[in-house]
């Protein structure tokens, strides 16, 4: 009907008799009426949902994703990751440069593939026909990701789509340095007990942490998560992380393990420790805010001094949670750094703990 009506408009004009003496102005704004009005009622094309782009809204990002680039999303901090359902029967990624990543299809076990580039292929035997569900997480070392991080989209069968899976209800996010990054572990921060509990959970998960990291910013070049919390990259003092992007139900700090190694005083790291749980307070109203005493006990006492100055302060959902006894030399890979028995002995301590107040 659209077309029928503006081209019965065109044919008038083009076979206008001498007598019409309608005013070339008066036509000329019929004209642009008509015109106006196909216009209006014609649909406008949207963005395509299902396509695999990263803008595709069956795509689901949790964690510090900069997605400025509508044709290039780029983690940041330790174990984010993208989650999707896809039909057909192959899946290939589309990646920038080089990159160690690793790949779950249908829930099952982590696939690692390393210095892959271009379109990736993650179904060299193809899959059976139907739904199938995806996850992707690109490997870090200390802190930052072990080559170029660009999810820059997904390749399907033709005719095949991706499709929103149902998120967790409940997010947990978890603060720290390698420890939390999941350092000397088998998988990095998919062996790392934030991402274990996580799982154990049900809930999403996020890893803000970096390799080697302080709570205190050092002269030295200790870089301190003071400062770096309310960042989209560990590494960049700009921009500022949007919050309103996701809201975390409980957050668990773990730092103090390196400030002694960079000279920070038991005053500077307490009146610091005490400024960045304000920190995550304003980010997340709502949380369970759990401070762990670092396995090494560095700092203890200041933490949980910390942790009365907020409760004091009228902010009654800020724990303090000792660990002493939790880990033994046979769960350790060094004098620091757990292993990963030791990431399931810590997940296995401090999950209840974690669930008792979501």
């Amino acid at each position: 009907m659209k077309k029928t009506a503006y081209t019965g408009f065109l044919r008038a004009r083009a076979h206008r008799r001498p007598q019409d003496r309608t005013p070339a102005r008066t036509r000329l704004l019929l004209g642009t009426l008509v015109v106006a009005l196909v216009t209006a009622v014609t649909p406008r094309a949207e963005a395509a949902t299902g396509d695999g782009s990263p803008t595709d809204a069956n795509i689901s990002f949790t964690g510090r994703w900069d997605t400025s680039a509508s044709t290039a999303y780029v983690p940041y901090w330790a174990g984010a990751y993208l989650t999707t359902g896809f039909t057909g029967r192959t899946a290939r990624l589309n990646q920038r440069n080089t990159i160690d990543l690793y790949y779950s299809i249908d829930g099952g076990a982590w696939v690692y593939i390393q210095n892959v580039r271009g379109t990736v292929n993650l179904t060299p035997t193809p899959l059976a026909a139907g739904n199938h569900t995806l996850r992707v997480s690109y490997r870090v070392v200390a802190g930052s990701y072990h080559g170029d991080a660009v999810f820059q989209g997904l390749v399907l069968d033709p005719g095949a789509t991706t499709y929103a899976l149902a998120p967790p209800s409940k997010l947990i996010e978890f603060v720290g340095d390698s420890i939390t990054v999941g350092t000397t572990t088998s998988k990095n921060a998919l062996t790392a007990y934030g991402w274990l509990i996580g799982e154990r959970l049900g809930a999403r998960h996020t890893q803000i942490a970096q390799g080697g990291a302080c709570l205190v910013a050092t002269a030295d070049g200790c870089v301190g998560l003071e400062a770096r919390f309310p960042k989209l990259n560990p590494n960049a003092a700009t921009p500022d992380w949007d919050f309103s992007r996701y809201q975390a139900d409980a957050v668990v700090i773990n730092l103090g393990t390196n400030d002694v190694g960079h000279g920070v005083s038991t005053i500077t790291f307490q009146a610091s420790y005490t400024h960045l749980l304000q920190e995550v307070r304003a980010a997340y109203p709502g949380a369970a805010i759990f401070a762990l005493e670092t396995f090494t006990r560095r700092y203890a006492a200041q933490t949980r001094a910390a942790v009365t100055a907020r409760n004091s302060a009228g902010d009654a959902k800020v724990y303090y949670v000792p660990t002493e006894g939790w880990l033994t030399s046979a769960n350790m890979s060094d004098n620091v750094h757990p292993n990963d028995s030791g990431h399931v002995v810590v997940a296995d301590r401090l999950a209840p703990i974690i669930s008792a107040r979501l």
